[in-house]
Order: structure tokens, then sequence, then C-alpha cells
């Protein structure tokens, strides 16, 4: 929800101030307080994204804030040693959260609000100034996360966007921070009452009765937590791409485990598009807070420069210096499409540890053409500090499909109780007899898991992409489709 304000009686040449409605603010800050997050100590998760800001966009200064009600005081400064807080004046921070959208001053001494705060007029000389508040679900906001420069430039929409997910990626961080807190402090709460009712036999059994349904109710909390929290590391549905056909199947193997598998379809400028499909090692809180951090760097590094092998390492280098990543890695392909003007694709794949992909045609003998797409010496994204990543470049054309995976789909076991492997997977690519659509590969690969005496026993993803054969339409054009074969398994979607 928008925070409203009002604007205060201007002096002459100067633009109205806005100022927070009172009940607004009020509910702002019982908001802030409800997170618990003002005064604690430093934390490598949000100082990273700090970090990250400064240095994709370039500036001195980078900071996460939380504004309280008469105070704003940073959880993060990147560049800005020593300071703990400063006041609530308005002009940058204080007046960011009156804000529905990024705020970009480009030069703060021609904005008359802004040139008058303490950042601006005093010591450090404030020149540029862009903040994206940190908005909670129901529309409060808590705070920014700002970029800060003593030059004067600009920043493009697709930089505002950047600077919205880094907010957006502090919000995860506090939910999970927020989530760990209550966990911590019901489990002290059910300890505590039972300690009180150990003398009696019926307080015993009384508090033995809650603790079932406390138990219950945490199963239910956690499998809900589980199914939200998977909706926000995948996306929604499929894009619809001009000229391709996309189609996806999802299964987790749990339904109270988050998965690790992720996976996405964006656009980039130029009418290119990238691609990506992970697999975190493990499961559960911490893989979903490294399935998060990858999700969110691996479209942010792509805005900045879309080269499969430089995204790559910018993810590598993300996974070794936030601590929230703990000691985890990931395998990776990331795939540019760029359109080429006799139709299809340039396809540019770049590997990270990652299985094969296929890139399949049917051949003129009715059977189908399979060719195992794995550049040589991409390592796993995490690991090693000089890790190197590799890539190749390849097209799509009318008829050809590019079938992507995760690890769950070859280690299946097969009734001989062998994983089914590459050969298995290439063996039941080649033997397939019906078209070469990417709907009809994922639709057959689930046929295949469901053959299978206990299906997968892990995750998997199933993205695939096709180019139709171009079929003419009124204006000539050619029919872009987009179809997601299943959804994620135990969301309850059809």
């Amino acid at each position: 929800m928008m925070q409203q304000a009002s604007a205060t009686d201007p002096a002459p040449g100067r633009r109205p101030e806005l100022v927070p409605d009172p009940d607004a603010e009020a509910a702002r800050i019982a908001a802030v307080r409800r997170y618990d997050i003002l005064d604690t100590p430093p934390d490598g998760a949000f100082d990273r994204v700090a970090a990250m800001a400064a240095r994709l966009f370039d500036v001195p200064v980078a900071t996460v804030t939380i504004v309280d009600t008469d105070r704003i005081w940073f959880k993060a400064a990147h560049g800005l040693e020593g300071v703990a807080e400063i006041g609530r004046d308005p002009g940058l921070c204080g007046s960011a959260i009156l804000r529905d959208d990024t705020m970009v001053i480009p030069d703060t001494l021609k904005d008359p609000v802004a040139a008058d705060n303490p950042l601006v007029a005093g010591e450090m000389g404030v020149r540029f100034y862009a903040a994206a508040p940190i908005t909670t679900p129901d529309g409060h906001k808590l705070g920014t996360v700002n970029v800060l420069d003593t030059r004067p430039r600009s920043i493009t929409e697709e930089d505002t966007a950047t600077l919205a997910d880094l907010a957006a990626i502090v919000l995860d961080e506090m939910e999970l921070r927020l989530s760990a807190l209550r966990a911590l402090r019901d489990e002290q709460a059910r300890r505590e009452a039972e300690t009180r009712h150990a003398e009696a036999e019926r307080a015993r059994a009384e508090a033995e009765r809650a603790a079932r349904e406390k138990a219950e109710q945490d199963k239910a909390a956690i499998a809900a937590f589980a199914s939200t929290l998977q909706r926000t590391l995948l996306p929604p549905a499929l894009p619809v791409v001009p000229g391709l056909e996309l189609a996806c199947h999802y299964r987790t193997a749990s339904a109270h485990d988050v998965g690790g598998d992720f996976y996405d379809v964006f656009p980039l400028d130029g009418g290119r598009w990238a691609f990506f499909l992970g697999d975190v090692c493990g499961k559960g809180p911490e893989a979903a807070t490294v399935t998060a951090l990858a999700r969110h760097t691996l479209r942010a590094a792509a805005q900045i420069d879309a080269d499969p092998v430089t995204v790559l390492n910018a993810l590598n280098t993300m996974l070794l210096t936030d601590v929230t990543a703990g000691r985890r890695f990931c395998t990776v392909v990331f795939g540019l499409l760029e359109p080429r003007e006799d139709g299809g694709f340039t396809v540019t794949l770049a590997t990270g540890g990652h299985p094969p992909a296929y890139h399949v045609r049917p051949d003129d003998s009715g059977a189908v053409w399979v060719r195992a797409v794995r550049p040589k010496g991409g390592m796993l994204v995490g690991a090693f500090p000089q890790a190197p990543f590799a890539q190749t470049t390849f097209s799509l054309t009318a008829g050809e499909s590019l079938f992507l995976y995760t690890d769950g789909l070859t280690e299946a076991r097969t009734t001989e109780g062998a994983m089914l492997g590459d050969d298995g997977l290439t063996g039941f690519l080649h033997q397939r007899t019906g078209p070469v659509t990417a709907t009809s590969l994922v639709e057959d690969s689930i046929t295949l898991l469901a053959s299978l005496p206990d299906g997968a026993g892990d995750d998997v993803a199933l993205p695939a992409l096709s180019v139709p054969h171009p079929h003419t339409t009124p204006d000539g054009s050619v029919a872009a489709t987009a179809h997601t074969a299943a959804a994620p398994e135990h969301f309850g979607q059809e």
C-alpha cells in the first residue's frame, strides 16, 4: 500500500515537502518493530547486499537502512565507516520511504529538499542518490537500499529494477530471520510451559497434549512456509517468447522440504532472452537462501553483462563471499538467446558443472538426432575462487529443441536397480517417435519417470525450448507459444 502523505506549506521557490500521514506512519513503525531488526549486530547477508550494490552501480557508498521514528539506522553501510545512524532529515532516506517506486536524484544540489540534507550539505557532499524501498508484503516501507556518489550521475530503468531486486533480497533475508526468531521463541515458550507443569501428572498430560497440537500446527506451518517459499524461488509462469515454445515440469522430492532446483527465463535488451537452470547442494532453509541468492544474482548480473561466462563468474564470486551461502555450491547452466534474421535463434550456453543439455531434431529417417551440449571445462559454481567456466555457441532452427534437466532425472532407478544415467537418457531421446517439441519432450519425460519403479528420488526440473515451424497468420507473423507441461507438485496446482 502507498504511504499516505501530505504536503507542508513550502517556502517561496521550493517544492512542497511530503510528510507521512500519522496513522500510516504508526502502522509502518509497528511493522519495523515486528521484524525486531533495529540495533542488531552486523550481519554478513546485509553487508553483502550493500557491497553488491556498490559494485553493480560503481559508487563509493551503498547502504541498507531501517527508518525509525526519529532516526535512520544503518543495518549495513559499505564505504561509510564508523556511522551507525543519522537523524531522520528529509530529502534522502526519510523521503524515499514515502514513495512506492525507486527514488532517484541525479543531482542533489538541484533538488530543493535534498539540498539541505546533512549528507548533501555536510562534509560528505553527496551529489547523487538512489534508493529502493524495502517493502513488506502488506505494503509498509521498513527502510531502503541506497547507492550514493559524490558526483552527479544518472541511471537506467534496468538499474532501478536491479536496485529494487536488491531491496527484495533484503526483505527475503529479514523474513527468514523473523521466521527463525519466532521458531526459537516458540520452542522456548514450550519448554517453559513443560517445566512449570512438571510437578503434576495432570499438568504434564496437558502439556504433552498441547505439545502434540503445537507439533501438528508447526508441521502444517512448515509445509505452508515451504510451499510459499518455493513459489518465490521459481517464476510464476513461463513467459511468451516470440518464435519460441517453452515447457517445464518441476517436482520436489518432499512436500516439507524446499527444493534446491531453480530455473528462469527472462528478457534482455535488443530482443534477446536469457535462461538458466541450477541445482543447489542440499535442501531446506539453508539451500533456499542459496537458491534465492543465486537466482537474484544471475538476473542482476545478466542485466549488467549478459555474456554467459561473465554471469557465472559473478555468481561464483557471490557464493564464495556471502556468508549466508555457507559452504554450499551449485551446478548451473546459463544460456543467451539471440534471434536470427533468417528465423530461429543463436544460442550461447555456459555451464558450471551441470549435466549436459541435449540438442535434438528429427532426421530424414524419422528417428531423432541427439547431440549432448557439454562445453568442456565448466566447474561447480561456488566451490573455488578461480573456477573456470566454459561456453559454446550453436544455432537452434525450426523443428529443433533444447532439452535441459537436473540430476534427479538421470539418478532415477530403472527396474534393474541401476541409475538411468546419461546413456539411458540419450537412448530414450533417440528412441522417441513423436514430435520434437518442447511440450512433447517434457511430457514424454514425465511419462518416463512415472514408468520407473520408484519415480524420482530427488527434485526434478525439466525445462525445454523449441523453435516451431513457421506458419502464416493473417498478418504474416510467427505464432509464439508458452506452455507449462506440469506445475510444481505439492503446491496444489493443475
